[in-house]
């Protein structure tokens, strides 16, 4: 059975996507990439020269096997989202991009009022936008009513690995969603991945957690694991908790 991502109308057969920064080069950030399986791959504005044909990240993502998603890492407000935003469209990438408006140094958690401003106006200027957001149930629904192509609910703080810290609400913006949700941002492990596929999230993005690793090829082969079997797992349905115990193997007519 056909089990593809689908975002704004454009189908996937990975539902891992991966970021771009920390890696030691771009030989390492190559294979890693390679091993995810992923197709969707984000690269930081205000880490490139988008008029650079020879800017080591650019040319290190062939664009004939990965959409490349720039995000707005690093700003501060609408404002300065939306112009990165722009910029990169200008420079000839596709008309898709990650929302990321933090202006807090910090955590670097998402400013709600400002993405969903941005969020706004890029919809309207044609743009498929991915708003990064805290997992914030309510505001999710008003991404998605604004025109979002998905929402992206952090699990944990950028690059803290701790997992998934915001379960409950995450769970809660899956239940209502009727556009893919993306956990983003604190996974750090393969596990944390299978996790937030289980629980029915659509995909997850992993940047610091592989690019981090003492052999990020191979973590980025086993998060590609992992995600194949959370959603597998989510497919075939999981089975509830309970407080008691049931035996696996009942004793009733054990001896007849």
């Amino acid at each position: 059975m056909e089990d593809s991502l689908i975002i704004a109308g454009r189908r996937f057969s990975s539902r891992l996507l991966i970021g771009t920064g920390k890696f030691s080069s771009a030989e390492v950030m190559q294979r890693a990439m390679e091993a995810s399986g992923a197709e969707i791959v984000t690269v930081a504005l205000r880490r490139v020269e988008l008029d650079n044909p020879r800017d080591s990240i650019l040319n290190a993502v062939d664009k004939s096997k990965y959409l490349l998603l720039p995000n707005t890492s690093g700003a501060a407000n609408a404002d300065e989202a939306v112009r990165l935003a722009r910029l990169a469209r200008a420079a000839g990438c596709e008309p898709w991009v990650k929302l990321e408006v933090t202006p807090d140094p910090r955590y670097l958690l998402p400013d709600p009022v400002e993405t969903l401003k941005a969020t706004e106006i890029l919809v309207k200027e044609g743009f498929i936008v991915l708003p990064y957001i805290q997992a914030d149930p309510i505001l999710a629904k008003r991404l998605e009513d604004a025109g979002a192509a998905t929402v992206m609910p952090l699990g944990a703080p950028i690059g803290s690995n701790r997992g998934i810290r915001t379960r409950d609400a995450i769970a809660i913006i899956i239940e209502g969603a009727n556009v893919p949700v993306v956990v983003d941002a604190g996974l750090g492990a393969p596990s944390h991945a299978a996790l937030a596929l289980e629980l029915g999230a659509d995909a997850v993005l992993i940047n610091t957690a592989i690019a981090v690793a003492s052999d990020p090829e191979a973590m980025a082969a086993a998060f590609n694991l992992g995600v194949q079997a959370g959603r597998k797992a989510f497919l075939a349905g999981l089975g509830g908790y309970r407080l008691d115990a049931r035996a696996s193997s009942p004793l009733t007519g054990f001896l007849r």
